[in-house]
């Protein structure tokens, strides 16, 4: 997922990235409405958070000219009027937080709005490899393959953060959790086990050398 954050303060920009990438978001910044338009323009872009004051083209006028594009945005303003709220939804805003805000706060929110756009797919398909999250099902080449539930997790982690560099300790907090008390050898080992299941496909998970793995699927 591709966050764009469009606010003309540094120090929120800083903030809302952090947390953004604690959540293995990738992630766009703009200072005002004209970089963040020149952004949009070039980028697959699944949400914007975006202020409404800025230099140069605020956040309203920003809202009206890629409106057409469809990507779901989130005001982010210190602006409290019912007005701005009001205009804001008028121009198709998905919500409005005010300032001062919390941070987890705003990423339950990204995560809901994200949710109620469907931009996390049902599926995932690279040839012919199919991953169906709903049915919990792995094909290749037309036939249902066996795995384990970690081996699933494990693949279905890397590729809602394809592309991104995981370290080991991420990869073990996000799919033993805090609790377990493995090694960097739990984490090597099932990766060998899950690349065994791919057959074919083991190279979409690539060994980043001083960090860990990445999925990528061109």
């Amino acid at each position: 997922m591709k966050i764009l954050i469009v606010d003309d303060e540094k120090l929120i920009r800083d903030v809302i990235k952090e947390y953004c990438c604690n959540e293995n978001y990738e992630v766009l910044l703009a200072s005002n409405g004209e970089e963040a338009l020149e952004i949009v323009n070039i980028e697959k872009v699944d949400l914007i958070i975006l202020d409404i004051m800025m230099p140069k083209l605020d956040g309203f006028s920003l809202c009206k000219q890629i409106k057409d594009k469809n990507i779901p945005i989130i005001i982010l303003s210190a602006r409290t009027d019912e007005f701005d709220k009001l205009l804001g939804f008028e121009l198709g805003i998905d919500d409005y937080v005010t300032k001062p805000f919390s941070p987890k706060e705003l990423i339950a929110r990204v995560k809901a709005v994200l949710k109620r756009n469907n931009k996390i797919d049902d599926s995932f398909t690279y040839k012919t490899l199919v991953v169906d999250f709903k049915a919990h099902n792995i094909v290749i080449d037309g036939e249902n393959i066996k795995f384990t539930p970690k081996e699933y997790d494990l693949l279905v982690y890397f590729i809602n953060n394809s592309n991104i560099a995981l370290t080991r300790e991420i990869l073990l907090d996000k799919i033993w959790g805090y609790s377990f008390f493995g090694d960097d050898r739990t984490i090597d080992t099932h990766i060998k086990m899950l690349r065994n299941t791919l057959g074919k496909y083991r190279d979409l998970i690539v060994t980043v050398r001083g960090v860990g793995y990445k999925f990528e699927a061109e």
